[in-house]
């Protein structure tokens, strides 16, 4: 099983998410009552809707961690799951994000917004390392 896999099998488990199809119309998604959540797009990639305000908050953090990639102007961040310890960092992310997302609407975060995976090309992203 792979890690996204892996991951996507212990998140559809909890009460808050359902597996539905992406808007994007590639690979799995989890969603809330409020919203898509996170795009499985492959067996390593998974992108991540944390709105802009969650992003703004916890943004140094984000940058300092290897696994997340972030896309300027994108309200999703994408985790290139390598390792198992991504995982559990997925994990606290989508934590985050359904608490982003039961405080929504707030303030900056504007009209939801296509994930990395439709909106931004992989080239236009940046990894952590890029970032600094």
């Amino acid at each position: 099983m792979t890690l996204a896999a892996r991951a996507l099998t212990q998140l559809a488990t909890w009460p808050d998410l359902a597996v539905v199809e992406p808007s994007c119309g590639t690979g799995r998604a989890l969603a809330s009552d409020h919203g898509e959540i996170a795009h499985f797009h492959s067996d390593q990639d998974v992108d991540l809707h944390l709105t802009a305000r969650a992003i703004r908050r916890f943004e140094e953090h984000l940058t300092g961690a290897p696994a997340v990639r972030l896309a300027p102007g994108s309200q999703w961040v994408t985790l290139h799951l390598d390792v198992a310890a991504d995982i559990d960092l997925l994990i606290t992310l989508v934590s985050l994000a359904l608490q982003a997302h039961q405080a929504w609407p707030v303030p900056g975060d504007g009209p939801r917004t296509p994930c990395n995976d439709q909106h931004f090309g992989a080239s236009r992203m940046r990894t952590s390392a890029e970032a600094e």
